[in-house]
């Protein structure tokens, strides 16, 4: 098995388990948010996908899908294109509202498409490549590949979790 294969594998379940969670709701429950500091399941996927796409675009050093893609467009966010949403508010991340869930899941299809291709060009040399220097230790591609990864991992648990406190299953 090729190394980068364990993260792919990793990332493909997440991606199973925010399919499920969202398959089992409306676009509205998927849009509620239970409770002030608890994110709607929509937020959660859509952020997931940005930072998988940032991340990776990052590191290839291409363009987001978000903006090459036009996917700013298609979702019409009353967002900045360069919002930080790891640190939005509970007001901001409620802005994050879809009326169509496959606008959602073909963008973060999308997200997981481009880390699962980049993953499969990797060589092991490459992952101890410093890639970020404005943090100490400085971080290497692995590390941004593990903690993008981690990430989409801790949140498709969240989605789970937020799931069952709107619908209650």
């Amino acid at each position: 098995m090729k190394f980068t294969q364990l993260s792919i594998d990793m990332l493909e379940r997440a991606q199973e388990r925010f399919e499920e969670t969202l398959d089992q709701m409306t676009i509205d429950e998927a849009n509620t948010m239970p409770a002030p500091l608890i994110k709607s399941v929509t937020w959660l996927i859509w952020h997931t996908a940005r930072e998988l796409d940032l991340q990776i675009s990052e590191l290839k050093e291409s363009e987001p899908l978000w903006t090459g893609a036009n996917w700013t467009e298609k979702f019409a966010l009353d967002l900045p294109d360069d919002t930080e949403d790891y640190r939005h508010s509970p007001e901001e991340a409620a802005k994050v509202v879809v009326e169509d869930r496959q606008l959602l899941w073909n963008y973060f299809t999308a997200s997981v498409r481009l880390t699962s291709e980049y993953l499969e060009t990797l060589d092991e040399k490459s992952l101890n490549d410093i890639v970020d220097t404005q943090w100490t230790p400085p971080v290497t591609r692995q590390a941004r590949i593990v903690s993008a990864i981690d990430d989409a991992v801790m949140h498709s648990g969240q989605a789970v979790y937020t799931r069952r406190l709107v619908i209650g299953k």
